[in-house]
């Protein structure tokens, strides 16, 4: 059966998507991008803002689903300029400190709203 993840915490869809999905103890994340939920925009403009955005409203999905960045499996990290790889690296290591989950970062020509970087995540029970 599936079961759909929703918080008020992290930004809304801007499409015709779940913020989360579970099927059979595994829950699918949409990707992330720096919309503060306050707000309902991007407000940082450099990377680094941009990623701590993005990773608080992946933490507001993990608790609405009664997660933890331990349940995180595997990660797909977007980003506009593979340069700042290292920068969203450095940030990502804080959240993912301990047992990080499987991960792959792509470089892509652009990301909804202007942002720089989207991760997206899978997580099991």
């Amino acid at each position: 059966m599936k079961q759909i993840i929703h918080t008020d915490k992290a930004h809304a869809p801007i499409g015709p998507y779940s913020q989360g999905v579970e099927v059979n103890g595994l829950v699918f994340f949409s990707g992330q991008i720096a919309i503060d939920p306050a707000v309902g925009k991007i407000v940082a403009t450099d990377i680094e803002g941009q990623t701590r955005r993005v990773l608080a409203n992946i933490s507001a999905l993990l608790d609405a689903a009664g997660l933890t960045t331990e349940d995180v499996v595997k990660t797909t990290v977007f980003i506009t300029d593979i340069a700042d790889f290292a920068k969203v690296n450095a940030i990502y290591a804080q959240t993912f400190s301990s047992l990080p989950p499987a991960r792959s970062c792509v470089e892509v020509s652009a990301l909804p709203s202007g942002a720089l970087v989207e991760i997206e995540i899978v997580a099991a029970r």
